[in-house]
């Protein structure tokens, strides 16, 4: 079974590490409380990673993406369009928001988005496409937009 805890180290390694789609499959970006997990790779191929796209059943901007590793590890998390976050100092962190994986913590902080990094928080493509660079995704999975 993969190492569920990591050095902060080790996370920021994966985090900053290039990753790249394994295939030329189309995804479907997806409905209303849908979700999908889209496989990617290192570049060398010694690591796998997903990157996870959730939407809201009712409300059409709430929604999160996600960058894993071993599966289980989320490095990277942004939320969109939902309730504020309550952090371990008990600081309460509004939506938008970024979960960056954090020694001894996991994804339990949240930080404010940083808008030099992310354009247009309220565009979910346009959100969908920073999080992928600002996750290091270099050659990114081919998604069709659909009607959103």
């Amino acid at each position: 079974m993969a190492e569920i805890n990591l050095t902060q180290a080790e996370a920021d390694a994966l985090i900053a590490r290039e990753k790249r789609r394994i295939d030329d499959e189309r995804w479907n970006y997806p409905g209303l409380g849908g979700s999908i997990s889209i496989p990617l790779v290192s570049l060398d191929k010694r690591e796998k990673f997903l990157l996870d796209i959730s939407r809201g059943k009712i409300d059409l901007l709430k929604g999160s993406y996600q960058n894993r590793s071993r599966q289980v590890i989320v490095l990277v998390r942004v939320d969109f369009g939902g309730q504020p976050h309550r952090n371990p100092d008990d600081k309460e962190i509004p939506s938008p928001h970024l979960h960056i994986y954090r020694e001894g913590y996991g994804d339990k902080w949240a930080t404010l988005i940083p808008a030099d990094r992310f354009s247009n928080i309220s565009d979910s493509w346009q959100t969908l496409e920073d999080f992928m660079i600002f996750c290091n995704i270099i050659e990114p999975p081919l998604i069709d937009r659909g009607l959103f």
